[in-house]
């Protein structure tokens, strides 16, 4: 099996498939209100939401990244305040992280496996750490979603 596949099977299992951490990304968010969502357990923790918006852009920068633009993160690490906490606004963020998803399933099938090793000039990192960081990213924080839907849901 060729690295592009094994890596978009990654990204496939832990969306929506069967990852060995046993949870998913997409089930884990859509059983949450946007209520639930925008919930601040503690004043310097972040909410799910800012997490899941946090995630998104990062799932986009790194894409942009690999498909050859120079991006500048933002002082703020795309974490920032959500201002619409409506049920629309949460709707519209998951399906952004939807796009997000397809978005790299489509690149990823269509990536040369010898681009694994270019170099994205801001970092000096390659493509392929780019993309094990942004699944190792995604995993990271869906372990604090987990963690923190467990208390908002209570």
């Amino acid at each position: 099996m060729r690295e592009t596949h094994r890596i978009t099977h990654l990204f496939e299992n832990l969306y929506t498939g069967h990852p060995w951490i046993e949870v998913t990304i997409l089930p884990t968010l859509q059983q949450l209100t946007a209520r639930q969502a925008a919930k601040r357990i503690y004043a310097t923790w972040n909410t799910i939401w800012e997490i899941t918006h946090h995630m998104v852009c990062w799932r986009e920068n790194v894409l942009q990244r690999l498909q050859g633009q120079i991006i500048k993160t933002p002082a703020n690490n795309y974490i920032q305040p959500i201002t619409d906490t409506s049920d629309g606004a949460w709707q519209n963020l998951l399906a952004r992280l939807e796009r997000s998803q397809e978005a790299w399933i489509k690149f990823m099938q269509t990536f040369k496996t010898k681009d694994f090793e270019k170099i994205y000039p801001v970092n000096e990192l390659t493509y392929y750490e780019h993309i094990q960081g942004i699944l190792q990213h995604d995993a990271y924080h869906l372990g604090q979603i987990v963690i923190m839907a467990k208390r908002v849901k209570s």
